[in-house]
């Protein structure tokens, strides 16, 4: 009945998990969510303000396909005061309807079947999807704690091969938090610029960095990778319009013409309302931008002390975006009143269940012993969030490993009786005892 193609999609499992936090709140339940990747900060007054304007003055019509001609211009010029990165507002930025539709624009416009996609873990859960889905193979290059959850030059070169088409860099990373450095990318530019190779760089956490780190551009690290970087950026996070969905690509006119086509056929332009606002945003003050970084900074703070109190648990500090991705595979294994930790989902369902905490399960995003927590949460909600969290996770035990029950008013090990004959047939038993001598050594 359904595609083969849409057989092999998975739902988001962060919006699945936000709808069980929505449910459970409508039963009266009070839930702490660390799971939505959203400000929970109002949208500035004057964007408000403006988009209030734009209703007024009846711009309320389509647009350009690609955005507002004032919108893309408003974008050249930030990215080129920004970044030193020069587009043509004509020709080389695309207007969409959020950062989201952007990527997905661009992945269909530049894979086909059997192209590979690399794509660092833990990644953002919607890369791989969006690689199956225009008909790609994503190569999942997995990053460490140990130097940050940041891609290596080694790494990058070791997994290229010639099905290659594409890499996605997510900077600041969703879901680690992890930022990459000038003199990082001028590393990985070093292996790229020897291949033909495009780079879909999602920076959509620019100006959510913390502790005076300078965020860079990859567009402005090389003039020959630029010619094949594809730049993602939006509203949403810097500015808290997640609702209003709008967001951009700026990259080579090839490609943004594609994907114009791609957005022709699919949702035509972004919201006229929401490009008015995002028009002043950019041409408004910033100081409500600092506000808001100042504030995540302290609730990143606050939590990664929270977190690295917490027995066995390990934490890398994040140095952009409004996530923590703590290691909590110490507590697989362990139980409480019948909740026994296998993995990363079932510790998500356990502090749902136990504490009423909700977070994203790291398997989500390629990386089974994490879990992810969103601090845009007020400090109100991370300092009673945190709380149960740490209450819930000193309740699990070790279960033991012996289990009793009572027989006649004796105390009894359970214990399974090893079969007395074999179920195998002559052929099966050469065959397991060739497998074996093929692995075992012999002194």
């Amino acid at each position: 009945m359904l595609s083969e193609r849409i057989k092999h999609i998975g739902v988001s499992p962060t919006m699945k998990i936000a709808a069980k936090a929505i449910a459970m709140r409508a039963q009266g339940i009070d839930v702490v969510d660390f799971s939505v990747g959203e400000p929970d900060f109002p949208t500035p007054q004057f964007i408000k303000d403006a988009g209030k304007q734009a209703i007024d003055q009846n711009i309320t019509r389509y647009t350009m396909n690609a955005g507002t001609m004032e919108l893309r211009k408003a974008i050249a010029e930030y990215l080129y005061k920004e970044y030193g990165a020069e587009y043509d507002p004509a020709k080389q930025i695309l207007v969409t309807n959020g950062a989201k539709q952007a990527i997905f624009n661009v992945i269909m416009a530049l894979i086909s079947d059997g192209d590979e996609v690399l794509v660092p873990a833990p990644y953002w859960v919607s890369y791989p999807e969006m690689v199956r889905l225009a008909g790609g193979r994503p190569v999942i290059v997995e990053t460490h704690e140990e130097n940050g959850f940041r891609l290596t030059p080694e790494q990058l070169k070791q997994n290229i091969s010639a099905s290659t088409r594409a890499f996605i860099l997510c900077n600041p990373s969703n879901p680690t938090g992890a930022a990459y450095s000038q003199n990082d990318l001028m590393e990985l530019a070093k292996v790229l610029e020897e291949e033909e190779i495009f780079i879909i760089a999602d920076e959509i956490y620019s100006r959510l960095v913390y502790d005076n780190f300078r965020f860079t551009s990859f567009a402005s690290i090389s003039a020959k990778l630029k010619e094949r970087t594809i730049l993602i950026n939006g509203f949403s996070k810097a500015f808290s319009m997640t609702g209003w969905r709008i967001g951009y690509l700026a990259g080579p006119k090839e490609i943004v013409e594609a994907a114009n086509k791609i957005q022709s056929h699919s949702t035509s332009n972004a919201n006229s309302i929401s490009q008015f606002a995002a028009l002043q945003a950019l041409k408004g003050p910033s100081y409500e931008v600092g506000r808001m970084v100042a504030e995540f900074q302290r609730r990143r703070n606050y939590v990664v002390q929270r977190l690295r109190a917490i027995p066995d648990v390990s934490v890398t500090e994040p140095q952009g975006a409004f996530y923590v991705f703590p290691n909590i595979s110490a507590y697989f294994g362990k139980e409480h009143k019948g909740h026994y930790i296998r993995n990363s989902y079932g510790l998500a369902y356990y502090l749902l269940r136990e504490a009423n905490v909700v977070v994203v399960p790291g398997a989500a995003f390629g990386s089974d012993q994490h879990i992810r927590i969103s601090y845009s949460a007020s400090m109100e909600q991370i300092e009673k969030g945190m709380k149960h969290m740490a209450e819930a996770l000193r309740r699990l035990k070790t279960p033991t490993r012996i289990k009793f029950v009572q027989l006649n008013n004796y105390r009894t090990k359970v214990r399974k009786k090893a079969p007395l004959e074999s179920k195998i047939n002559y052929e099966q038993r050469e065959a397991l005892i060739a497998e074996a001598e093929a692995h075992l050594k012999f002194n």
